[in-house]
């Protein structure tokens, strides 16, 4: 890891903004402007809309004729998001490219950042930076104007693989990465299998070819929290969280990944050591706050699932005795409780971690 300081941006590249859309409508006029009115680069922005039922292909259209740089591309058949995804990648036109969902939006300088960054560092494939979540559904969030103290983190990129694998976790949400066009074409389509975790398999795959980097310090990307946000609707259970980042991890069985076989293996041992530890965490902290059987038993089984990790199947038992003491309607011991306690406080150290350095 290398940490260095932010260097200008000497020229205006063209940065091509690729926004997904499927009946978001109300969002996709704020969307757009949070890409056209970004400084010191070009921007041209490709709306696919996925044959929405609302009128997000008219007010698409109407964006499209009011503004040269924007293009619109419209399915005739809904094909899903990942199809959406690598249809927009596809026509991209510009030295970087960003996917932006059609309710989020790019915080100003964002894309300026972010190119100059890569500018800098020709290696670097991939960068991305903090993103700030916002609820309310009638507005768009303030932007931060105060000065913010920036600095770049360069990782290579097998150096950035180990450390999600160690973590087991997508230390990225999305509308914050912004690619070289190069690396988009070169590392190839989502995949379309993996409708719940492709992004994560896709940085991974990205990474064993491209150096990474982060902009720390002022936020990339606003990320619009609301019902009917995908994870949100579809992925709420934990279990089902850690099983859709396992199937992503799972990239690294393929023998195309560019990385040596035994670094391979060693890397997805840790990334499901990684996984069944916060499996064990979050079954008892289900059992210490709610008392919810059903959550930790499905925690208990995908514990189960990485049986060839040794003392997974003692912590499963030990898991499922707490899970019977609780279904007879026994509360969890003292000790559990101030270890709960432990645990939240180092929950908000290592968010406190990844909003400073993008790794937690």
């Amino acid at each position: 890891m290398k940490l260095t300081r932010p260097r200008p941006l000497h020229s205006r590249p063209l940065v091509t903004v690729v926004v997904p859309c499927y009946n978001y409508a109300r969002f996709l006029p704020a969307a757009v402007a949070s890409a056209l009115t970004q400084e010191g680069v070009d921007v041209e922005v490709i709306v696919v809309d996925d044959a929405s039922t609302d009128e997000s292909l008219t007010v698409a259209n109407s964006l499209a004729a009011t503004d040269a740089r924007v293009k619109v591309v419209a399915h005739p058949h809904n094909r899903g998001h990942i199809a959406t995804y690598n249809d927009g990648l596809a026509r991209a036109g510009g030295k970087y490219v960003t996917l932006l969902s059609a309710d989020d939006l790019i915080a100003p300088g964002a894309l300026a950042r972010a190119a100059a960054l890569m500018e800098h560092n020709n290696r670097v494939g991939m960068v991305y930076g903090l993103p700030k979540d916002f609820s309310d559904p009638s507005t768009t969030p303030w932007p931060d104007t105060s000065p913010q103290r920036s600095t770049w983190t360069l990782w290579k990129g097998k150096s950035w693989i180990a450390l999600a694998c160690a973590r087991g976790r997508n230390f990225i949400l999305s509308p914050e990465v912004v690619m070289r066009t190069e690396a988009v074409l070169g590392i190839g389509a989502y995949n379309a299998t993996l409708p719940h975790s492709g992004d994560l398999e896709y940085w991974l795959r990205a990474a064993a070819i491209w150096d990474v980097g982060r902009i720390n310090g002022p936020v990339q990307a606003y990320y619009r929290v609301h019902g009917a946000n995908m994870h949100q609707t579809h992925f709420a259970a934990a279990a089902v969280d850690l099983q859709h980042r396992l199937d992503a991890f799972r990239v690294l069985e393929d023998p195309r990944f560019p990385v040596p076989a035994e670094l391979r293996a060693r890397q997805l041992h840790r990334a499901q050591r990684a996984l069944g530890k916060e499996a064990t965490r979050l079954a008892y902290s289900e059992l210490a706050h709610s008392g919810s059987t059903e959550s930790a038993t499905e925690l208990r089984k995908f514990i189960e699932t990485l049986h060839e990790m040794p003392g997974n199947i003692r912590k499963a038992n030990a898991i499922q005795a707490k899970i019977t003491k609780a279904s007879r309607g026994k509360r969890p011991s003292t000790g559990r409780a101030a270890a709960e306690y432990v645990h939240t406080q180092l929950d908000r150290v290592r968010w406190r971690l990844w909003a400073m350095t993008g790794i937690s």
